[in-house]
């Protein structure tokens, strides 16, 4: 099975990470795991400021501190996965690497708002359901 991990390094991508390894039908060798990680874009001056090669070295930088420890985390387990960064809207960027690489499943930790929470702050979790048809385990 082809399981995609959507990380943040927020206290919720722990609780996945921890069902995971609690889960042993799911969390095994024989599934592939890709990690997903994904940055806000940079304002469009700020990068015309800096250039592409600085901002891009920001997104690269920025999404190695969250995939690390989960890498870390998966080796220790004896799984070796792929990792993917992306730049954008992360509900949106998410469902489109779900799409795009045919995935069995997508795995992310969420928040757990309330209904009305979601309707004012919105929710990673929310749009990745509204934008993707891979099934999706929500974890909290």
């Amino acid at each position: 099975m082809k399981i995609l991990l959507a990380v943040d390094g927020s206290s919720y991508t722990k609780k996945m990470l921890a069902y995971l390894a609690t889960h042993e039908d799911i969390f095994h060798s024989d599934n592939a795991f890709t990690l997903v990680s994904i940055q806000a874009p940079l304002p469009p001056r700020a990068r015309a400021a800096v250039g592409a090669d600085i901002a891009n070295g920001y997104y690269a930088d920025e999404s190695a501190k969250v995939t690390n420890p989960v890498i870390k985390f998966l080796a220790r387990h004896g799984i070796e996965p792929k990792v993917v960064h992306k730049v954008g809207q992360a509900g949106e960027q998410i469902a489109k690497v779900a799409e795009a690489g045919k995935f069995d499943l997508v795995m992310m930790g969420s928040h757990g708002h309330s209904a009305l929470g979601n309707l004012v702050m919105g929710s990673v979790a929310t749009q990745v359901l509204a934008h993707c048809s891979v099934p999706v385990l929500l974890v909290r």
